[in-house]
């Protein structure tokens, strides 16, 4: 029985503690530290926000017109670097033609 009474007397204890405290006020200068806080915040987050949509599709759009247009220019040279290999190694020459 003794120790059933010790832990009532704890409950209790702890029931006047909760009683007991009190709102603790804050700095007043806390709100501003946390909104200053906040918008620094968004103000660095908010650097690519040009970057909509709409001009990521126009970026796309363009960054694949120029791949398509290397590569076309790309295949041309090769191309013509290709004809020229073929025509030194048979002895062929521009100016010639089947029917001179």
């Amino acid at each position: 029985m003794k120790t059933k009474n010790h832990i009532q007397n704890q409950v209790e204890q702890t029931i006047e503690i909760t009683e007991t405290i009190s709102k603790v006020q804050p700095s007043p200068f806390l709100r501003e530290k946390m909104m200053n806080r906040l918008f620094n915040e968004k103000e660095e987050i908010s650097i690519f926000s040009w970057f909509t949509p709409k001009y990521q599709l126009i970026t796309l759009t363009c960054i694949v017109l120029l791949n398509v247009y290397v590569i076309a220019q790309y295949n041309k040279s090769n191309y013509d670097e290709n004809v020229s290999n073929f025509a030194q190694n048979y002895e062929l020459s521009i100016n010639e033609s089947l029917f001179n």
